[in-house]
């Protein structure tokens, strides 16, 4: 019996010329939608009329009284005789019904207005005029800005929002202009957000090439999206939200009773991330914490969390004695054992994993579960430090810095701008991914994430809104999800009740305290004899 032969594998040409035929094939068929329109065009206005004065009799009948309906019918009834009688008659009526159908059916679609109207045209010859005195030279013999010119010439594309304010403009400007230089970038920036408005924000993109500089008015992010489960990957966290043209990925949310869905920033941790360990600066009360808590409640799915408090607001005392949380530290000593642990820990992982890929063995289980440290308000440890003679709690972070990623251990850390001069090198150098909260000024935005955003700030924000930036990628806007503390009065009870659903069991009552403090040697649960470490044992990788 012969064998029936097996299907081919498409080549790449093969699949590439598959792709093609799609391709022409959905454009035929565009086009025969299209002509198809245009050829029934009339057929459809007629029926779209008679449908219309179908509805226009019902609504007459049904205003007609009872008492004047009788009349109504015996009238209807004699011209219908009428017309059948009558030479021609029938033919005529159907002509003027379908004459009439066919102006009912009519687009009733006011056709849009060219150009720009009185009051939008002098709002344009405005902007016109503020921008002479900076993209007009003297020795231009063709200045394209002058006082009085056409704003039409400077202005190539505009587009208005429903409040009669710029909502998109493309701005020509002089090829001699310095549009290379920040300081003359900036001038321009502040200058368009002063006449366009300064209640909105606003992204600008240069065109150097091109001399073009195009200004988007954007609109506000969500700031009431509640805490809730995201779906994430392990080792995927959502520090917020941001605007959908810079993301190619949305999450379904609730959103109130609505599901909606919304583009996520998302930091990537684990092994292969470029990004391992995460510094969150902003002003007090710019949602530090609530964006801390957040990345606590994702932790907690997949990882134990660790944390150390030095605001001494109590903003973590929910977590205490969770199903996870190995602590939640608030004073100087506990912050120092727990940080040493850490370290240790740390250690502890690397020599595991060095001794299992040396025997070609997978690393143990309990150094692939992921380890958080978050640490808030580091400044004022190390005040408290230098004040009783012991060491900075910082200094205890350079292992879990240099050789978290390997070991599957996290650093954040949050601070604020008065104290950002207290935060160590290490800290500083190996945090590369960057948020900034609340309201800042573009220098400090510049100082904290490497580069200046291309958005302008308002003076006014909500809690949690402010800027992100993963490694050497684009800054992004952001916005945490409300994650405030769940023991604070002043939250809502919707609020609370989300928070504390997302809480794990606690394995621990909270109001028991250990009488004594627990050593680092306590803490650990070696897989091998605590050692100091061998240099060859410790891998370091390139940043």
């Amino acid at each position: 019996m012969a064998r029936r032969p097996l299907p081919r594998i498409l080549s790449k040409d093969s699949a590439q010329i598959a792709r093609t035929q799609i391709v022409r094939s959905r454009e035929l068929a565009r086009t025969a939608a299209d002509s198809a329109t245009d050829v029934l065009h009339p057929l459809i206005t007629v029926t779209r009329g008679l449908r219309r004065l179908a509805s226009a009799g019902r609504r007459k009948w049904a205003d007609t009284p009872k008492d004047k309906r009788g009349p109504l019918l015996f009238l209807v009834a004699c011209v219908i005789l009428v017309v059948a009688l009558a030479p021609y008659g029938p033919l005529l009526a159907v002509i003027t019904v379908m004459a009439a159908a066919a102006w009912q059916g009519r687009d009733r679609t006011p056709p849009a207005p060219e150009g720009p109207d009185e009051s939008q045209a002098e709002r344009l010859q405005a902007l016109y005029e503020a921008l002479v005195p900076y993209f007009c030279g003297p020795d231009d013999p063709a200045p394209l800005y002058t006082h009085g010119g056409d704003w039409e010439q400077a202005f190539t594309a505009h587009e208005f929002d429903d409040g009669g304010r710029v909502g998109h403009l493309v701005i020509r400007y002089p090829a001699y202009y310095p549009d290379g230089e920040p300081e003359a970038r900036a001038r321009i920036e502040q200058l368009l957000t002063a006449k366009a408005g300064r209640a909105r924000e606003y992204r600008f993109a240069w065109d150097e090439e091109g001399n073009q500089l195009t200004v988007t008015a954007l609109a506000p992010l969500p700031a009431d999206v509640p805490a809730q489960r995201f779906v994430t990957a392990p080792g995927e966290t959502v520090l917020g939200f941001t605007d959908p043209s810079e993301v190619q990925r949305t999450l379904p949310l609730s959103y109130g009773e609505e599901q909606i869905d919304v583009p996520p920033v998302v930091w990537r941790t684990g092994i292969r991330s470029t990004e391992p360990h995460l510094l969150v600066m902003g002003q007090p009360g710019s949602g530090t914490s609530t964006l801390l808590r957040s990345i606590v409640l994702q932790a907690l799915q997949y990882g134990d969390v660790l944390i150390v408090d030095g605001g001494g607001t109590g903003e973590f005392t929910c977590l205490t004695g969770r199903d996870g949380v190995l602590a939640v530290e608030c004073a100087l000593a506990g912050a120092l054992a727990s940080l040493e642990w850490a370290a240790q820990e740390t250690e502890r992982r690397l020599i595991a994993i060095n001794l299992a890929r040396q025997a070609g063995d997978p690393p143990p289980a309990d150094t692939r579960r992921p380890l958080w440290i978050l640490l808030d308000r580091p400044s004022v440890f190390a005040l408290l430090a230098t004040s009783e003679g012991r060491n900075d709690p910082q200094t205890l972070l350079q292992v879990p810095l240099r050789h978290g990623r390997a070991a599957h251990v996290t650093v954040v850390v949050a601070e604020q701008f008065d104290s950002a001069e207290a935060l160590s090198d290490a800290v500083r150098q190996h945090t590369r991914a960057r948020v900034v909260l609340g309201p800042a000024a573009p220098r400090q935005v510049e100082a904290v994430l490497g580069t200046p955003s291309h958005t302008t700030a308002l003076a006014h924000v909500p809690p949690g809104r402010g800027f992100a930036r993963l490694g050497s990628g684009p800054v992004h806007r952001l916005q945490v999800p409300r994650t405030p503390d769940p023991y604070d009065d002043a939250t809502s009870d919707t609020d609370r009740q989300a928070v504390l659903e997302l809480l794990p069991p606690r394995t621990a009552p909270a109001d028991v305290e250990p009488a004594e403090p627990i050593e680092p040697a306590d803490l650990t649960k070696p897989a091998v004899e605590a050692a100091p470490v061998a240099a060859e044992a410790v891998p370091v990788e390139s940043s």
